[in-house]
């Protein structure tokens, strides 16, 4: 069977983030988990007009370009005032039926939190697109610093438990989508 086709999108565009650091950190997790394809899409790749154009752009496409390849996705994302970054948010309406019939889930982040006002939030984005949030959540806390072998032992157990999730349901969710097409 083909390996499962992943993509891991890194959320934040602001300079100096630790979403690129979280997302190379990540990206080892899921390489140690059988079946699984990873690219790695980093919306700071990415020159997005400033208003939704009438047309899309090539930087509009490709990216719709690789929802529409992918099987699966984990939103790297940083809280924000309790919500998500606005690039993210323009990035995900640039895709739409690409997202359909898919499985996401997230890696959050925060100062002083977790991330998870953020992830709540996505998830209202995502099921409005059709797709199925996966429940369980990698979220880490910068104001901790390195985090201790305990800490990091159960940051591993959670990226495990999310790829185990993103896998049942992005096999299941390929062959649905094999034997009869999505319809919204």
């Amino acid at each position: 069977m083909d390996r499962l086709r992943l993509v891991v999108i890194i959320g934040s565009t602001r300079e100096g983030r630790a979403g690129d650091r979280i997302a190379r950190w990540f990206v080892d997790q899921a390489g140690r988990h059988d079946g699984l394809a990873v690219t790695v899409v980093d919306l700071a790749d990415y020159d997005f007009p400033a208003g939704y154009p009438a047309e899309p752009t090539p930087a509009m496409r490709s990216f719709a370009g690789q929802v529409g390849r992918a099987e699966a996705f984990v939103v790297v994302t940083p809280e924000y005032n309790h919500s998500f970054p606005a690039s993210l948010k323009q990035a995900i309406d640039y895709a739409y039926d690409e997202w359909q019939a898919k499985p996401v889930g997230f890696v959050s982040y925060g100062c002083g939190s977790v991330g998870l006002h953020a992830v709540d939030q996505l998830r209202t984005v995502f099921t409005a697109l059709h797709t199925v949030t996966v429940r369980d959540v990698v979220a880490v806390d910068l104001l901790c610093g390195e985090p201790s072998p305990l800490a990091a032992d159960e940051l591993r157990r959670s990226a495990r438990v999310l790829l185990d999730q993103l896998c049942w349901w992005g096999l299941a969710l390929r062959d649905a989508r094999a034997a009869r097409p999505y319809v919204s």
